[in-house]
């Protein structure tokens, strides 16, 4: 009996003695694991970050150089996710003349994508440029983003307005037009977004300076050989309502020669009788 004591309390220690030799193992297997779950997570949170961009996407103006966005934007080899100021580089973007405005976003932990807005055209002028006559094209901010133009170009849409009477001799790219415009810009940003089909009617809309402040407008209608006369900005209304009086006006067989909306209502100049 004694001798079948003594091999069970041996077998018990040598039990215990297996039992904490596989918790040991198990703890330095957890520590493993452990420090390196922290190692990735330090690399991750804290190295990487801090590391040169692996990944910098350029979208939305396909023809745009790559190297000049990364320039403007300020990125380079040496950059980082940390070091790139999302806001400051939008605002540097949007200081080229063919964006309109600039998107950055940042992938955790070293990526990033631009993307770009294009100017798009609300009018464009006739001006000399080299000797020639060209069309400048000029977004709703007044900025000029495009002199000449190819007949494939979606720029040269019946709904792109011809504004004629501004100065606009040797214009070069990134060039503003004054700010006494942005009124009359933002009421024909307004027009061609609701309801551009009422911009097809007329082949022109010209800016007549006033003798001393601001300036009319002057429409000519696709189909009707008559001016008329506006206030500095338009309305879809306004014009709504020039189109319904011209017709009433010329179905009456009256030889207009302008009608004057200036005041909301229509007052007509009659044609100069010719002398025989």
């Amino acid at each position: 009996m004694a001798s079948s004591y003594v091999y069970a309390e041996e077998a018990v220690f040598r039990d215990k003695k297996n039992d904490s030799g596989s918790d040991r193992r198990l703890k330095r297997i957890v520590i493993i694991l452990a420090m390196v779950v922290g190692a990735e997570l330090c690399w991750f949170l804290f190295i990487s970050p801090c590391m040169p961009l692996q990944a910098v996407e350029v979208k939305g103006i396909p023809d745009i150089e790559r190297d000049l966005v990364l320039n403007q934007a300020g990125i380079n080899s040496h950059s980082s996710y940390m070091t790139v100021n999302a806001a400051v580089v939008e605002t540097h973007l949007e200081e080229l003349y063919q964006i309109e405005s600039a998107k950055v976003i940042k992938h955790f932990p070293d990526s990033v994508m631009i993307v770009l807005e294009p100017r798009k055209a609300l009018a464009f002028a006739l001006a000399k440029t080299g000797g020639k006559i060209t069309p400048v094209f000029f977004d709703k901010q007044g900025v000029i983003f495009k002199i000449g133009s190819s007949q494939e170009d979606e720029i040269l849409s019946p709904s792109i307005p011809l504004i004629s009477g501004l100065a606009l001799d040797e214009p070069v790219l990134g060039m503003r037009l004054p700010s006494v415009f942005a009124g009359f810009l933002a009421s024909l940003e307004r027009i061609h977004t609701s309801a551009p089909e009422l911009l097809t009617a007329f082949s022109e809309i010209g800016i007549h300076q006033k003798t001393y402040n601001g300036f009319d407008l002057i429409l000519y209608p696709n189909h009707n050989p008559v001016r008329i006369r506006s206030v500095a900005e338009l309305n879809e209304d306004m014009l709504r309502y020039m189109m319904l009086a011209i017709d009433v006006i010329v179905s009456q067989g009256t030889q207009v020669d302008e009608i004057d909306f200036r005041t909301g209502t229509a007052s007509y100049t009659l044609k100069e009788a010719s002398s025989g």
